[in-house]
């Protein structure tokens, strides 16, 4: 018999209300505004939205307290990120943002670093 899970915390629950409240004013603002903050409005929407499904996803793959300590050590997840990483900034040879994916790379490298350095002590 699985145990039952705990409830989510009152800083989830406020994540995920402040998520949806972000994506739902900003695409009444890309309703709204004018063309130039609209765009704009529109785009914060969409990374509000965004944001609220992976933090949606997260808090229901890690189900107790320590979110960050059980993403922070999961290896398989901090290896798909760098090979995610390397494969963009290989794939985007003279491009102006390069750099960005060195920086995510070079992230992901240390995400697996840790991660292997934690399970390592366990």
């Amino acid at each position: 018999m699985t145990q039952p899970r705990p409830p989510w915390s009152r800083r989830r629950r406020r994540t995920l209300v402040g998520l949806a409240l972000g994506a739902v004013a900003g695409g009444l603002g890309a309703l709204v505004l004018p063309a130039q903050y609209g765009v704009t409005s529109a785009f914060v929407a969409a990374l509000c939205a965004f944001l609220f499904v992976v933090a949606l996803v997260v808090f229901v793959a890690v189900p107790g307290p320590d979110t960050l300590g059980t993403l922070l050590r999961s290896t398989p997840l901090g290896g798909a990120v760098l090979v995610v990483a390397v494969l963009l900034y290989l794939s985007t040879a003279g491009e102006p943002l390069r750099w960005l994916w060195l920086l995510a790379a070079a992230g992901g490298a240390v995400w697996l670093g840790t991660a292997l350095w934690l399970a390592r002590r366990d």
